[in-house]
């Protein structure tokens, strides 16, 4: 059947039947056992799957039929989803800075903004990392279009996070701070002390009106755009708080009748200089929680020497291209990645694998751009410039992974969709009740109701998970351990099973020979001269065992000529006058040797998992070499740790059941799944989903791709050069076998903190707002001014993503 070149499309398909974590993972395998559905991807919380699909060979009808099958409520007519097939628009991606965000409610109104252009497949925007990311289709709409409605709502797109530009923010909100509080400060001792007779209300009013419209100008600009985007976020109550306070009180000092009572321009301005405060501390908090990003892009070398017909050219790095000559003299930053080809030197590569002992490079030995070179000259070939090199690649995992959202997210989002015109309501509530049916006076009614406008801030909900997933991110990224998306963080702590590969994951996948067993007559030394010879011109794993085996005895090994390789088997040449055969047992005995003599004298290695390789002489079988991977440093700790976690551990590998198990009982997992061949690994993940478990992968990011894919976390584990390749959803550079528990509890760690946030996000409100509309007051007489409620609500904010901060702490515990 030819495949069909119909373009995909993506469907949003409702699944009310499901129930549980269990229902997400058959719905997702059901779905993606349809022909021509190449992706699936279910929600529990919207009840629905979106499923990218060939229409040519499948539709709406054929999935909600296969859910049916499966024992699944779809919808009642599945046609009506064909007209909700909206085209699969993955098309580009482009990451930029935004300016002027106050709160969560800013970064919601620029994605509804976003969300209604023509060709906008996906709006991620993150307060806490002020950045954006927007998937679009280039055909219909380009990034000069995406900056402008950015523009049009009110804030200050910017291609690059702009250090420079940060610093003058950051500058500025200073400047505001020290000039409202400056202005502030004599306020309240004027009002006790009247210098100035009965003219010093009006100094009072005058200072006041300074700081409401040169430091307050901001809330009130971020309101208007925030209103004319149909939306409601902090700066509209901050807004409406200073001007009631403001407001009320130049009426009064005017005369106008009925507002005669005494004013409170103190309130409006020390409110600004309190809330200025609190976004001062703020900032700075937030610029801790993104440094480690900002510190890798500053790894990037700026300029390279580039070598041409002999002579040295310094030119920016920038313009480096591929196939460009570079030279790089010791102690230099190498400019990109590249093949040395000339000269040898150790080179510092700490930025990739986190190892602080120097690798030995020589001609034809990859390098890594912004690694440091040690103490001799090279001269590299570029192989990756821009955006293609390992460290660009690294930086792009990481802003994905900080600028996703996690599913836990999606309650606190939903409250600040509601929460300024909720909060507005009370405040109009807390005055009426007060004033209307308390019988308060005017003005303790009116001071009330300001203090609920200012106390509450959806700052802190929006702030508790991106600010805790940018730390956690960032302690991973100086671990060599990669999130690619926030989701990964909440699904960490529902993982329950976790299938091991062997070879390269839990093993070197280097052999050692562990045994020689030769035939009657003839030596061990010899039989060990003959394979050696045999194998010396061989690259396979077993044949470079052997050679080295023979170079740590001192064998001297003779030359070998009319080597024939036969793939999969062995190798057949001739070595001082004589043919020699040496392989696997279905060679040999496919040559008609019997090998039934060496079975009793192997059968004790063959228990440990031993691998075997038969050589015969002149069609005489002369003995075999026994081999044995070799286990990775911490494999059994790993194992053990991760077992403590709660997980259930499993071997999966292709090898025969005797060398899984002997790997199994060194490493200790609690179960074994051996003779799986690659294309199979993949059923090995479905078949523990269908039985209702979160399971994780891990392995070399390549040969078990389409296994990581389809499992519900997949661990990749992989060199820094690697890092395009993986298809994990956490890639641990280093491919250090113990970062496999160290991501998994650091991923748990980050999640607590999330929920910590939220709580205390929520918690702060839900206390908050009945302290600021005067609860305690019937029976403790107390009440919160107005000020001070703007200054709890600075602080809340401070408090989450300074809780956050204090995720870097656990570095030292991974």
């Amino acid at each position: 059947m030819m495949p069909s070149t119909s373009p995909a499309v993506r469907l949003i398909l409702p699944v009310p039947g499901m129930k549980c974590g269990k229902c997400v993972a058959r719905v997702t395998a059901t779905l993606e056992g349809v022909d021509g559905v190449t992706e699936a991807r279910v929600s529990l919380a919207k009840k629905h799957a979106e499923v990218c699909f060939d229409p040519g060979r499948t539709g709406p009808a054929e999935m909600a039929a296969a859910l049916t099958v499966a024992g699944f409520e779809v919808s009642d007519q599945p046609d009506q989803a064909a007209q909700r097939v909206i085209p699969d628009q993955a098309g580009e991606r482009l990451a930029f800075s935004i300016g002027g965000m106050h709160c969560a409610a800013c970064a919601s109104t620029i994605e509804k903004s976003l969300q209604s252009l023509p060709g906008i497949a996906q709006v991620r925007v993150n307060f806490a990392a002020e950045s954006g990311q927007v998937s679009f289709d280039p055909g219909l709409i380009d990034p000069s279009a995406i900056f402008a409605a950015v523009a049009a709502a009110g804030y200050l797109p910017r291609e690059t996070s702009d250090t420079a530009a940060e610093e003058r923010v950051a500058q500025g909100e200073w400047f505001w701070l020290l000039f409202s509080a400056v202005l502030s400060a004599p306020i309240m001792p004027l009002m006790w002390v009247e210098p100035f007779g009965t003219a010093t209300v009006f100094v009072i009013a005058g200072l006041s009106t300074i700081v409401q419209y040169s430091a307050g100008l901001t809330f009130y600009r971020g309101a208007w755009y925030s209103l004319r985007s149909r939306s409601a976020n902090m700066d509209v109550l901050v807004a409406l708080g200073i001007s009631a306070a403001w407001g009320y009180s130049a009426l009064a000092l005017l005369g106008v009748p009925g507002l005669d009572g005494p004013v409170f321009f103190e309130t409006s301005a020390m409110l600004i200089t309190f809330i200025r405060f609190g976004k001062w501390l703020e900032a700075r908090a937030k610029g801790k929680a993104g440094q480690a990003l900002k510190n890798l892009l500053q790894l990037q070398a700026d300029r390279a020497r580039l070598w041409i017909d002999g002579v040295e050219e310094e030119v920016p790095a920038s313009q480096v291209r591929v196939g460009d000559r570079l030279v790089v003299r010791p102690g230099e930053k190498i400019p990109v990645d590249g093949l040395v080809e000339e000269g040898e030197s150790a080179v510092d590569e700490a930025m990739v694998t986190g190892e602080p002992v120097p690798v030995d490079k020589a001609p034809g030995d990859v390098v890594t751009g912004a690694t440091i070179n040690g103490g001799g000259l090279l001269r590299v070939r570029a192989t990756r410039v821009g955006g293609d090199t390992v460290l660009a690649q690294i930086v792009r995992l990481v802003e994905t992974a900080q600028g996703d959202k996690a599913p836990i997210q999606r309650l606190a989002d939903a409250v600040s969709n509601i929460f300024v015109p909720t909060v507005v309501a009370l405040a109009v509530a807390t005055f009426a009740i007060w004033y209307l049916v308390a019988g308060s006076s005017f003005l303790f009614a009116f001071k009330v109701a300001i203090a609920v406008l200012v106390i509450a801030c959806p700052c802190a909900l929006g702030l508790a998970t991106p600010t805790a997933i940018m730390v956690g991110t960032s302690v991973g990224l100086a671990a060599g351990i990669l999130y690619k998306r926030a989701s990964v963080l909440e699904q960490m702590s529902k993982l329950d099973v976790l299938l091991l590969d062997k070879t390269g994951t839990l093993t070197k996948g280097e052999f050692r020979v562990v045994g020689l067993v030769p035939t009657s007559g003839i030596a061990a030394e010899e039989l060990l001269r003959l394979a050696a010879a045999a194998e010396g011109a061989s690259n396979h794993p077993l044949a470079r065992a052997v050679v080295q085996r023979a170079a740590e005895f001192g064998v001297l090994v003779p030359p070998s000529q009319e080597m024939v390789e036969i793939g999969g088997h062995g190798i057949r040449c001739r070595v001082e006058g004589v043919t020699l055969l040496a392989g696997n047992r279905r060679l040999l005995e496919g040559e008609g040797l019997d090998l039934a003599l060496l079975d009793q004298p192997l059968a004790a290695l063959a228990g440990e998992g031993a691998s075997f390789v038969y050589l015969a002489r002149q069609g005489v079988l002369v003995g075999a070499i026994a081999f044995a991977d070799t286990l990775k440093e911490g494999a059994a700790e790993t194992v053990a740790a991760l077992r403590r976690l709660g997980l259930r551990t499993v071997l999966v590998t292709g090898d025969r059941a005797a060398a899984a198990e002997s790997v199994a009982a060194a490493v200790g997992v609690d179960a074994v799944e051996s003779e799986v061949l690659p294309g199979e690994k993949l059923a090995v993940v479905r078949r523990y989903q269908e039985q209702g478990h979160l399971v994780g992968m891990v392995g070399d990011g390549i040969n078990d791709a389409p296994a990581l894919a389809q499992a519900d976390i997949g661990i990749a584990i992989g060199s820094g050069t690697d890092v395009v390749k993986e298809t994990g959803d956490i890639i641990l550079v280093k491919g250090d076998v113990r970062d496999i528990e160290r991501g998994i509890r650091l991923g748990r760690r980050t999640l607590a903190k999330i929920r910590q946030n939220l709580f205390w996000a929520f918690f702060y409100n839900v206390v908050g707002i009945p302290v600021a509309a005067g609860l305690l007051y019937p029976a403790f007489g107390l009440v919160l001014q107005p000020e001070f409620a703007g200054l709890a609500m600075a602080f809340s904010s401070v408090s989450v993503v300074t809780n956050s901060l204090l995720l870097k702490g656990y570095a030292k515990k991974l």
